[in-house]
């Protein structure tokens, strides 16, 4: 089991910038699969951004050119830096880890809202 837990949301302006993170409980950056996912009210979970073992990096079309994710291997941590944002990226931001020995393993979320 890895434990995961999201910090960095928050109430933010249309426009404004937050950055999420992600801190594992062992070794996880550099070991697995890592992405940010998110799930709006009514809606179903959707892929926002990946990062992989390799360090090879995926985003959604609707965030791309807005939203970076990162990783710092020392500190068992993963980002995910939201600039220009927009009332349609207010969800809840959940942080995924995959492993073959552990397969998905979930945080339990961290809440952004953008004011128009």
């Amino acid at each position: 089991q890895v434990q995961l837990v999201e910090s960095g949301g928050g109430l933010v302006q249309a426009g404004g910038s937050l950055r999420l993170s992600c801190t594992g409980s062992r070794s996880i950056v550099s070991t697995g699969y890592m992405g940010w996912y998110r799930q709006a009210p009514g809606k179903q979970r959707e892929l926002v951004a990946t990062v992989d073992s390799d360090g090879s990096t995926n985003y959604a079309d609707s965030v791309k050119g807005r939203f970076t994710i990162s990783r710092d291997k020392a500190k068992n941590t993963v980002y995910l830096q939201m600039n220009s944002l927009k009332p349609e990226d207010t969800a809840v931001y959940y942080c995924k880890y995959f492993h073959l020995t552990v397969g998905d393993q979930w945080g339990k979320g961290t809440l952004v809202t953008v004011s128009s």
